[in-house]
């Protein structure tokens, strides 16, 4: 691993301290060929623009491999009580679960609940 991207890596807030700064998507499948990994993977993608205005930051976990926080995996899967499944969690800035599901979320479904969420719309005043 280059040494610029292990920084990178190891200067990335835990998902704790991104609280009341951002809103977090947990996103953990058991392998990267996951096919509901794969499908949320391309609607966040579709989302991006979307997801960077409402202070949205994605962490996946895949197998033991952590990206977008400096939480080690384990620790998560402990911590949300995470199955050797497919499964995201939307976590809000006030590190509460708002959602939780075994499928891939529709970019429609966060939009809505993310909107709906008291410190979103105070942050649309």
């Amino acid at each position: 691993m280059p040494l610029i991207l292990a920084i990178a890596l190891a200067a990335s807030p835990t998902v704790a301290q991104m609280k009341w700064e951002r809103r977090v998507l947990i996103v953990s499948a058991p392998t990267a060929d996951d096919p509901s990994l794969a499908e949320q993977r391309r609607v966040l993608a579709a989302w991006k623009s979307s997801a960077a205005a409402r202070d949205l930051t994605v962490v996946e976990i895949v197998g033991d491999t952590v990206r977008g926080a400096g939480d080690p995996a384990a620790a998560l899967r402990r911590k949300y009580r995470l199955p050797a499944t497919f499964t995201a969690i939307l976590i809000g800035k006030d590190g509460g679960e708002k959602l939780r599901s075994a499928k891939p979320f529709p970019a429609a479904t966060l939009e809505a609940t993310i909107d709906a969420m008291p410190m979103r719309k105070a942050g649309q005043r």
